[in-house]
């Protein structure tokens, strides 16, 4: 959702954690046998931090989302916000079933729809827009963010019974990610995976509106600064007694393992699916560090990575695209044929046994993606500053 005056700095941060997440997708099409990064008994620590370091990307992408949301908000009676993030919701969701997951599947058919973090963003502006159309305060907002994010976790002593094993249960509250439990078939050889529990990231993004005036033209830069570090340090201090105790906030507690490096390992090896409190703590702390320190700050490296962070759904639907292609291209020229593009059982295309590169070409490509995608997001952002149509806002 775009803002009128951009802020530099949170465009900065939407930039660097939209290329980070490229690591990601690129790694799930090419790296060769897909090994799991978190599984402790069998990964190494590049890999490992291969996939750590995009944890950060849907926590902010979301949390920002809220910001932008209030700060759309500036510009508009609270009738026409709610309007906007209902239309922009429903449009979201569209584009993740029709757009987004041939991205991710390779599979124009779609066989398998896969709801990730559009999904969570879309339906997310959804419940906001309601909420805004019921004249709920900011304070209200908030608090209701504060609840889902601080509290969901409490459903790890409670349990949830038989409902627990249900579709809509995983869909709205707890999916545990791409498994069988959150898979539903639809009609004949059609399935829905709900990969992201809606609530969890609800409240981030509730979080994110009820903080966004943090950003008003009125209030202090300089406090703004402080009150963003001091949030972040805050963030951090409480994932390092939460987790280092074992307290509470994630289902699956670190412990000692056989060598150093694999204690960190496991110490940071924190629940993304459902997103836990410790896993959005460890992301968000930083993010709101990184918030303060570059607020102000600008250089040539700073300015492309902002980039992309102009326009980060134009971006983020495109890249999924060209990683696509640059998989097919391997693909080939690896020597697979026609007959090898589906595999029985398998809800992703071009992916045969024996297909994909090492850690450091899935590196190689991604870099190319990235690249590759600097000079259309340029063009994109020249021409939606610049454009008074009303359908560019939504791209």
């Amino acid at each position: 959702m775009g803002v009128k005056n951009r802020i530099a700095s949170i465009d900065l941060l939407r930039g660097a954690v939209m290329l980070i997440m490229a690591i990601d997708h690129c790694r799930d099409h090419l790296l060769r046998g897909h090994p799991e990064p978190t599984d402790l008994t069998a990964t190494t620590p590049l890999l490992f931090f291969t996939r750590w370091i995009t944890h950060f990307c849907a926590p902010v992408f979301v949390f920002l989302s809220g910001i932008s949301v209030w700060l759309a908000g500036t510009r508009r009676t609270e009738r026409q916000l709610s309007t906007l993030l209902i239309t922009r919701g429903l449009w979201l969701l569209a584009v993740e079933v029709v757009l987004i997951s041939p991205g991710i599947t390779l599979d124009p058919l779609l066989h398998v729809v896969v709801l990730q973090v559009i999904w969570a963003i879309g339906a997310s502006m959804l419940l906001l827009g309601l909420m805004i159309r019921l004249r709920a305060s900011r304070l209200v907002i908030g608090v209701v963010g504060a609840m889902i994010v601080f509290g969901h976790n409490v459903l790890d002593y409670t349990g949830a019974g038989a409902v627990g094993k249900t579709f809509v249960w995983n869909l709205l509250v707890a999916s545990p990610g791409f498994t069988n439990d959150c898979i539903v078939t639809i009609f004949d050889n059609h399935s829905v995976l709900a990969a992201y529990a809606l609530l969890p990231w609800t409240g981030m993004m509730l979080l994110g509106y009820a903080v966004g005036p943090v950003y008003g033209q009125e209030f202090d830069a300089a406090r703004r600064r402080r009150l963003l570090m001091r949030a972040g340090l805050l963030l951090l201090g409480a994932f390092l007694v939460l987790r280092g105790f074992n307290l509470y906030g994630d289902p699956a507690p670190w412990s000692a393992q056989k060598t150093t490096v694999l204690t960190v390992l496991s110490f940071l090896n924190v629940t993304k699916y459902p997103c836990s409190v410790l896993y959005l703590f460890m992301t968000l702390g930083p993010a709101l560090i990184v918030l303060g320190v570059t607020e102000g700050v600008r250089n040539r490296w700073m300015d492309a990575v902002a980039v992309y962070g102009h326009v980060p759904f134009f971006y983020y639907v495109i890249h999924w695209y060209v990683a696509a292609l640059a998989t097919i291209i391997v693909f080939y020229l690896q020597g697979y044929g026609s007959s090898q593009i589906v595999r029985p059982g398998d809800p992703f295309r071009f992916d045969p046994p024996g297909f994909g590169l090492s850690l450091a070409g899935v590196y190689g490509v991604w870099l190319a993606v990235v690249v590759a995608m600097y000079w259309p997001c340029r063009w994109w952002g020249a021409y939606k500053k610049r454009s008074q149509k009303w359908w560019v806002s939504y791209v």
